[in-house]
């Protein structure tokens, strides 16, 4: 939680030097190399490469674009994180759950909560970098999903590791394809202006590319991938709540972020709403342990009792 809330703001010194595809593009680049001392997961590409998609290219290529574009980096973990109510409804459709009167309610808290957020920073924030960043919440929550369905043919503590390692193959080629169509300012575009961009780029830059590799993406994604491969998403959801208060408070401190009273009345309601959706009841809880699940979806198996959940996040 605390290295991805800081991972907003150190974003801000690699956007404020690179385009953002090609961020991206060399974050996950960097990542790959792991597989060169990893073995590949025990689990089908097609898996690998959903996953790649939805959880790597879709969902930080969009982050980084909306933030590109305006968006500021704790409104943005604000917003990515609409994420928890999205990968609900996801399930819903996907694993055929039928979604509770208290997580519907959740899921349009957050909903008017987004839309005050776009009203309270209207002057400021671009509604395109608005969507584009509840675009990459949204490929999370697929990606979310994705990981809770993979079906993985061997049980191993480094399953979560092994998967971001190799999911990393992915997202480099489309992100760098893409970054080459946009204009680097002062460039123009093309293979020339990014290595050009790259050589102006300073130590910050460089520094806030190797925290999101090894904090934002080695360690925080395997946690991540780990808990999900072991637990339902709603039990395990409520731990990316501390994300935005993270980024927004170090935001604020770090890089000096306005954070106005209606921002906060406005973020406090999606919270509300993602707290809603995401923390089960006890009376929601203990039916969900009693209910029979209604699809066969392939799912790797769950442990025992909840000290794993505890253990992991630890």
């Amino acid at each position: 939680m605390l290295c991805w809330g800081l991972s907003f703001p150190v974003t801000e010194g690699a956007l404020s030097a690179l385009p953002p595809f090609l961020v991206g593009g060399l974050r996950f680049c960097c990542v790959a190399l792991c597989c060169l001392f990893v073995p590949r997961p025990a689990l089908a590409w097609r898996w690998i490469v959903l996953i790649g998609l939805f959880s790597s290219t879709g969902q930080y290529g969009l982050l980084y674009l909306g933030m590109a574009h305006g968006m500021p980096s704790g409104l943005t973990a604000l917003v990515v994180n609409a994420q928890a109510p999205i990968t609900i409804v996801v399930a819903a459709l996907v694993l055929r759950e039928r979604p509770t009167p208290r997580r519907v309610g959740g899921v349009l808290i957050s909903t008017l909560g987004l839309v005050l957020v776009g009203l309270t920073r209207g002057q400021s924030v671009p509604w395109s970098a608005l969507l584009l960043v509840l675009g990459a919440g949204t490929s999370w929550a697929i990606g979310n999903v994705c990981t809770r369905m993979a079906p993985f043919t061997e049980r191993r503590p480094d399953n979560a590791f092994r998967l971001v390692a190799w999911s990393a193959l992915i997202p480099p080629l489309p992100l760098l394809a893409l970054s080459l169509t946009q204009n680097v300012p002062g460039r123009g575009r093309g293979v020339h202006a990014e290595l050009a961009a790259m050589a102006a780029a300073g130590p910050r830059a460089w520094l806030a590319l190797a925290y999101m590799v090894v904090l934002g993406t080695i360690l925080g994604m395997s946690a991540w991938s780990s808990l999900l491969a072991k637990h339902p998403a709603d039990r395990v959801t409520p731990y990316a709540l501390g994300i935005p208060v993270v980024a927004l408070l170090s935001s604020r401190m770090l890089i000096g972020e306005p954070l106005t009273l209606a921002t906060v009345g406005a973020c406090a309601l999606v919270l509300a709403g993602i707290a809603l959706v995401a923390l089960p009841s006890r009376a929601g809880a203990a039916a969900e342990a009693e209910a029979v699940p209604t699809a066969a979806v392939p799912a790797p198996p769950l442990p025992a009792g909840d000290e794993d959940l505890a253990a992991s996040s630890a």
